[in-house]
């Protein structure tokens, strides 16, 4: 269990909190807005109105011995980069923040941002994935280009075996595991033979899954 520093409680904040909360973690809610925090009190036992960007309010909550501070105000920049400074200020072990633009992530991250998400952009891009091809049911981004696919079996590779596929030299994936009857079972053996059935996770880089799905 963490203990979890959610600042903001719009629409994201407030889901990934009550998300959090229902995982067994230890959420703090804060907004400056009365409606949203009553809002959100709803679904979280400790929620909190206070203006953040007074330091000495901020330093009231303790910031450092939470695991985690989000800062959930992605449509107003200003704010969000001055609470991130006084976060790392007061000693936060590990801020993620939510940016509204690509310009505003890369500024969160060289002031003091460990990881920001930027929602749209990042949604945007699962959905091309995952809808501009048929054969790619989910898919979750690791970095840069390179993720783990959970993708139909290519007709190609139906019935013949995973060392007869040599999947990792042809096309530099490596085969995860396989989803049958939505039951995921890891550690493939050599033997395994490919079914139409089956669906597959694979990791790898995005050029290369489109090569062997082709």
């Amino acid at each position: 269990m963490k203990s979890v520093l959610m600042i903001g409680l719009g629409r994201f904040g407030l889901i990934m909190a009550r998300r959090m909360t229902e995982d067994g973690n230890s959420v703090l809610g804060i907004d400056c807005s009365e409606e949203r925090a009553n809002a959100a009190a709803q679904y979280l036992p400790n929620v909190e109105i206070m203006d953040v960007t007074d330091e000495n309010a901020l330093r009231s909550l303790g910031v450092e011995k939470f695991d985690l501070c989000v800062v959930a105000i992605g449509d107003n920049f200003p704010v969000s980069l001055e609470i991130i400074v006084l976060l790392k200020d007061l000693g936060a072990k590990y801020v993620l923040a939510r940016a509204g633009r690509d310009v505003h992530k890369k500024l969160l991250l060289r002031n003091g941002a460990d990881y920001v998400v930027y929602a749209e952009k990042d949604m945007a891009e699962r959905l091309a994935v995952t809808f501009g091809n048929d054969m790619i049911m989910d898919y979750i981004q690791l970095g840069n280009d390179v993720g783990i696919y959970e993708i139909r079996t290519p007709a190609s590779w139906v019935g013949k075996t995973m060392a007869q596929m040599r999947i990792r030299t042809t096309y530099n994936l490596n085969i995860l595991a396989m989803k049958r009857n939505n039951k995921v079972i890891p550690a493939l053996h050599p033997d395994y033979a490919f079914t139409a059935e089956d669906g597959l996770y694979v990791m790898g880089n995005y050029k290369d899954i489109n090569r062997a799905l082709k």
